[in-house]
């Protein structure tokens, strides 16, 4: 196979799934190892750019997913009538974060954090598909533990968890007192 039809191959896997693919399952199917793969990736980039073509190929962490430039998504949100796609509250920022610094986690420790009950919030970013099952705490009760999704990835404009800023350490997070004597 030749270095076209590898990308033929790649960019037909990648739309028949329209879901993100495991960079082996890739390999795999492109015939090839991971820095070829890579160099797949962006020689197909490459094309659409070349043709102005709406298309891109995404990394999310090891994964790969055929998507559309960020500039179309108003286009698409239109046609497609998205009523899903509302910003997200406070809440949700907050239980996202949380789970994101700290996955897998159970709606317990979310809310251990928070201080309130969070339950609606994660079953609401679990449905936009933010968050997902990550199977089971080996404690009693067996609570499910949840994760961050590759959309999460997409929509926060992210290849991996690893770009997650950090977080602050102890010496430069902001008291009570700095609160209070700013405001004096």
């Amino acid at each position: 196979m030749n270095i076209d039809e590898k990308i033929s191959v790649l960019e037909a896997v990648l739309f028949s799934s329209g879901d993100p693919i495991d960079s082996e399952r890739l390999q795999e199917a492109t015939d090839t190892d991971k820095s070829t793969l890579d160099r797949l990736v962006c020689l197909l980039n490459d094309r659409y750019a070349e043709i102005s073509s709406a298309l891109i190929v995404y990394q999310l962490d090891n994964s790969y997913q055929l998507g559309t430039r960020e500039e179309y998504a108003p286009y698409i949100k239109k046609a497609m009538e998205t009523k899903n796609n509302s910003k997200l509250s406070q809440a949700a920022l907050e239980v996202l974060t949380i789970i994101a610094y700290n996955q897998p986690v159970t709606k317990g420790f979310v809310e251990h954090v928070r201080g309130v009950d969070s339950s609606s919030v994660v079953n609401s970013l679990v449905e936009k598909g933010l968050l997902e099952e990550a199977g089971r705490i080996d404690v009693p009760g067996r609570p499910i533990a949840f994760k961050t999704t590759a959309n999460f990835l997409r929509c926060f404009k992210m290849k991996s968890l690893d770009e997650l800023p950090s977080l602050p350490n102890h010496e430069q997070q902001v008291t009570l007192e700095d609160i209070e004597q700013h405001q004096s």
